[in-house]
């Protein structure tokens, strides 16, 4: 059993929470609990799902290394395996191979400051540098978080949202797109890089982490540059080329990378080493 990589291990979800339409996030804990207890993965991993009988996708490791005894992800339903997923109930047994994937370089991040740019969906990569960072808040400076989707129905953990915006040691702008706005609505209203721009954060000692689609990427890429930040202060994580996870099936590769195996988490620097289809 060691010997077959594509053998996953059975999870049972605990939890299911609708984060908004057609997005929910699973709690999962591994069947084997020895096992479980003794399952390490560090920020920026990924895993392959399975929903038995149709297949396995990709997704980030929601949930922080910090916080022990479960793993989490966060899917849309798009198609016939998050389809599949998303019908699952608590109590029931899913796949899940991992961790995969390089890791963002907390450890590195110690004594900086941080600021974090999301939208839609892909907060749930964040997330989890964004819990991992909190839950170790001592080791770094101000953080900033910048997080937006098209409608307040679409903005993915509502309540965490909340959680940080109510911390003193936490700067947080939410945001949703012009014309999505709800006559309740009291957050910003503009596309992210725009808020960015507003929010003028320093460059002086801050990493920035951001991860969106990638129309938000490239337009989020620009401002930094002019607000100062160095290509090599800037991170990011690419996902939605991965398949099998191992660096077999080559889905993922770009030029001299595998996505699965050099990556997800990139620098903007690293990426402007890869050839334009990325």
């Amino acid at each position: 059993m060691d010997s077959n990589i594509y053998l996953p291990n059975l999870m049972i979800v605990e939890k299911i929470t609708q984060e908004a339409p057609g997005v929910k996030t699973l709690r999962l804990k591994f069947k084997d609990e020895e096992f479980g207890q003794k399952f390490e993965f560090k920020a920026g991993q990924f895993a392959e799902y399975s929903a038995f009988g149709e297949g396995e996708c990709t997704f980030c490791i929601a949930s922080s290394p910090t916080r022990k005894g479960y793993v989490e992800c966060t899917f849309r339903e798009a198609g016939r395996v998050t389809s599949a997923l998303a019908k699952l109930e608590e109590g029931d047994t899913m796949g899940f191979r991992g961790p995969y994937g390089n890791t963002f370089p907390i450890d590195e991040w110690k004594g900086k400051n941080l600021l974090f740019i999301a939208g839609g969906i892909a907060l749930p990569p964040m997330r989890c540098v964004i819990w991992n960072t909190l839950d170790t808040r001592e080791n770094f400076g101000d953080i900033s978080i910048v997080y937006g989707a098209k409608s307040p129905a679409d903005l993915v953990y509502k309540h965490e949202l909340k959680e940080w915006g109510e911390r003193p040691d936490v700067k947080l702008a939410v945001t949703v797109d012009p014309g999505g706005e709800t006559p309740d609505w009291k957050g910003e209203v503009g596309f992210v890089p725009a808020v960015v721009e507003k929010m003028n954060p320093s460059p002086e000692n801050t990493i920035a982490i951001v991860c969106g689609p990638p129309i938000m990427i490239k337009m989020t890429f620009p401002v930094l540059d002019k607000l100062g930040f160095k290509p090599e202060n800037i991170y990011t994580t690419l996902e939605n080329r991965m398949k099998c996870g191992v660096g077999k099936c080559g889905r993922c590769n770009v030029g001299e990378k595998y996505v699965c195996k050099d990556g997800p988490v990139f620098s903007r620097l690293e990426l402007e080493a890869l050839p334009a289809e990325y």
